[in-house]
């Protein structure tokens, strides 16, 4: 089975493929559309700018091909700025149209006493409306964050598990096909690994 991860120029695709290789996945990243329309499932990962990254899948002839990867029904995991790619738009990048999968909005976590930003670290995250990329993994598990926007989804139902820093922070969607992790499972250690197999085996298990 071929996980297609997308290479668009946009950081932390190393590391994904390493975490996948050690779970003996056989992971692929390219930009081709002709390969990665022959993955079994495929990976947005990425760390950067919204309006950059966007500019890139663009220049890439991407969009379409993610857009129609997902309506064939291919299980798709964004992370990250993945993620926030998935929605409509982002405070970061005004006047950027994301890939407009799924419906939300990507805003800068608010100012606070004592609260850094970027928000770089561990947090802890409460599980609900049980994901299935969070199969075998305990309530209250941390995982590893770096990022300055975060997700107001609007359809609370796709939120799968969410984190406090300043604010709620929607830390994992799950709608139909499509997984996203505002963390990074890469870098989250055994929980992480863990994260990234329940993606792996999703199909294979008939779900």
């Amino acid at each position: 089975m071929m996980i297609g991860i997308i290479d668009y120029d946009a950081g932390n695709i190393k590391s994904v493929e390493k975490a996948l290789i050690y779970l003996g996945e056989e992971p692929v990243v390219s930009r081709d559309p002709e390969i990665l329309k022959k993955a079994d499932k495929v990976i947005l990962p990425g760390v950067g700018s919204f309006g950059e990254s966007m500019a890139n899948l663009h220049r890439f002839g991407l969009v379409s091909v993610i857009q129609d990867m997902i309506k064939e029904g291919k299980p798709f995991l964004g992370i990250c700025l993945g993620l926030q790619l998935l929605f409509e738009s982002s405070e970061e990048s005004p006047g950027v149209d994301g890939l407009g999968i799924l419906r939300g909005k990507i805003k800068k976590i608010p100012p606070a006493q004592g609260l850094k930003i970027p928000h770089m670290g561990w947090n802890s995250l409460e599980l609900q409306n049980n994901g299935r990329l969070f199969r075998g993994i305990p309530q209250d598990t941390y995982v590893y964050f770096v990022h300055s926007y975060y997700l107001e989804a609007e359809e609370p139902e796709i939120v799968k598990a969410v984190t406090r820093y300043g604010t709620c922070i929607h830390a994992s969607v799950e709608k139909e096909n499509v997984f996203a992790c505002q963390f990074h499972p890469e870098k989250s250690s055994r929980m992480g690994l863990k994260i990234l197999e329940n993606f792996a085996k999703l199909e294979r298990e008939g779900n």
